[in-house]
């Protein structure tokens, strides 16, 4: 038995009930494994409850599905699976099967706090650093920056961060028809406030759009041209820290952490980024506006990403995070109630998430950094990944899975399937130049778009750019390149699938080379196959006897299954496979 690591309809009769609400939890216990019987523990105010589960029916291949009724008492409500079989008991939780006990941590979970806006599960996130975007006129710079023509390399040393190349807003007003053209409905804006350097995370001020960018009227009208295509537009807000050129730094003092000698705390000892202070009602009073302001007419964004949130509100005996992300929500809900809160977080998030505050995470560790780890490049141009030290580890495809599986049982299903899953970012190396060919790119790319989560792509990865860190992955978009045509295939194949937007999770097989898993719903069943290089052919087994499988991505032959339940898979690779299950 595998773990189903699976919040949805096919498990949990309502994913998003209300305190005092009854559901309906399943476990789908194959056929062959001898389980006779199963309990539910639950915890009820801290407090283990069992409930015997009964078989609610039996599926095409033999499999038998139990079921057990959760009251949802708490505002999170955790629950696991005690199963007697032939071989004694074994405990089924968020990890998988085990025959020892395991921390409460990795209990699957119902969560009753108000759920994520219903169209992120259908959102494609397209993030654009503006500046390195599109241009759409010549501006006057400031006496602080460098001018860079379009096609120029990227600049390193002491005059990175200073250097525009001019990309604004309503240039990207004139591109977002290959943003649907792609496929992707959603854009995320890295800053838009005036600043000092060209990444802008040290705001001078909250109130106005930079006017290299082409200031509040700008923004206007890219926010009016998105909703006229069906897009919607994310922000980027700097809540841990602003720029020490900020309006309020450093005269308003109770906002930030001034020590008695007049020094200052900072983001990780950067002296241009003043650290605040969330413990000032009136720094809360400020961003609470601010997130108000920017999601009303006109600007009518449909939420933040926050930066480092994870640093956010925390300093030493302080931590007010959990308040403040709170506090942020509500206001957001204020005017936008379907609006969107993803929260940064470089590690792992968990603790962060499932509460009434960020609806997830940008999930680096439980996807981003396994996938680059089994389809890295024999050879890499960087030696660290997010502030690790050492070189990106070489990985086989069950230490992915593993990892994966590891992350997604410390949080909600919903927590994990609103997160961000991405290939890289402004902050990370491109993925094309992290797996070294388009081949395994694709591969990527497919896994990107197909395991449960939210996909985010970085401008610029459908074009096959490269970067081996962050300032040389901030590389302008050469809008002579061809896109990636499976990027498009992928993101269609995504969006016309109900179980890839929101089904399930079964892994079928992860040893080497090959990683293959099940997404199905109450209504498809797909299985997929992502091998990062050839190999031998290998026999999958628990699949449902007698059917044929068509392939609909990758031009694999259809797949026949044995009366056993077996199917023989070809050794070809790299590859990235997808077939339709017949039940």
């Amino acid at each position: 038995m595998r773990p189903h690591h699976d919040g949805s309809e096919l498990y949990v009769s309502d994913p998003a009930p209300g305190l005092g609400d009854t559901v309906s939890v399943f476990v789908r216990v194959p056929r062959g494994t001898g389980v006779s019987r199963v309990h539910m523990r639950w915890v009820r105010d801290g407090e283990p409850v069992f409930t015997s589960a009964v078989v609610d029916r039996r599926g095409p291949g033999g499999d038998t599905w139990w079921r057990a009724d959760l009251p949802v008492h708490n505002p999170v409500t955790t629950y696991r699976f005690l199963l007697g079989t032939t071989r004694g008991m074994r405990w089924l939780t968020g990890m998988g099967l085990t025959t020892h006990d395991v921390p409460d941590a990795t209990d699957f979970r119902v969560v009753a706090h108000p759920p994520p806006p219903s169209w992120s599960r259908g959102a494609v996130v397209y993030q654009i650093f503006p500046d390195r975007f599109a241009a759409s006129t010549e501006r006057a710079l400031p006496d602080w920056a460098v001018a860079a023509d379009w096609n120029d390399p990227v600049v390193r040393g002491p005059d990175a961060l200073r250097t525009m190349y001019g990309g604004d807003l309503d240039g990207i007003v004139r591109h977002l028809d290959h943003i649907t053209g792609l496929g992707a409905n959603t854009v995320y804006l890295t800053p838009f406030f005036p600043a000092r350097s060209n990444h802008r995370y040290d705001a001078t001020t909250f109130d106005h759009v930079d006017p290299l960018l082409g200031g509040d009227r700008a923004l206007e009208r890219l926010s009016a041209a998105a909703r006229d295509r069906g897009v919607r537009l994310l922000g980027d807000l700097t809540t841990n820290h602003t720029g020490d050129a900020h309006e309020w730094f450093p005269h308003e003092k109770e906002l930030y952490y001034i020590r008695p000698d007049g020094g200052y705390e900072s983001w990780r000892g950067e002296p241009t980024l003043p650290k605040l202070n969330w413990g000032s009602d009136e720094l809360r009073r400020r961003f609470a506006r601010i997130v108000r302001h920017w999601l009303s007419e006109p600007y009518s964004l449909d939420g933040w990403r926050i930066d480092v949130a994870n640093m956010t509100a925390r300093l030493g005996a302080d931590d007010f995070t959990h308040e403040v992300a709170t506090l942020l929500r509500q206001a957001m809900h204020d005017v936008h109630p379907d609006g969107l809160l993803i929260a940064e977080h470089t590690h792992d998030a968990s603790s962060d998430l499932d509460r009434d505050g960020w609806h997830g995470t940008m999930n680096y560790s439980g996807f981003t950094r396994p996938v680059w780890s089994w389809l890295r490049a024999a050879d890499l141009p960087f030696d660290s990944f997010l502030g690790v030290p050492e070189e990106v580890p070489v990985a086989d495809a069950a230490a992915v899975s593993a990892t994966m599986s590891a992350f997604a049982a410390q949080m909600s299903w919903r927590s994990w399937t609103t997160s961000w899953q991405l290939l890289g970012s402004h902050d990370t190396a491109r993925i094309r130049t992290v797996v070294g060919s388009e081949q395994r790119q694709e591969v990527a790319a497919g896994l990107l778009f197909t395991l449960p989560g939210t996909p985010m792509v970085f401008a610029g990865d459908e074009l096959g750019l490269t970067g081996a860190d962050n300032e040389s992955a901030r590389v302008p978009m050469r809008w002579d390149a061809p896109v990636l045509g499976f990027y498009r295939d992928l993101i269609a194949l995504r969006r016309s699938s109900p179980a890839l937007r929101s089904g399930g999770l079964r892994w079928a097989h992860a040893d080497g080379d090959s990683l293959m898993f099940l997404r199905e719903s109450a209504d498809q069943s797909l299985l997929v196959l992502a091998r990062r290089s050839p190999g031998p052919p290998f026999r999958l087994a628990g699949l449902i006897p007698g059917t044929t499988s068509e392939n609909i991505y990758g031009g694999a032959r259809p797949l026949y299954t044995e009366p056993d339940g077996s199917t023989v898979i070809d050794g070809y690779g790299p590859t990235f496979q997808v077939w339709s299950v017949r039940s």
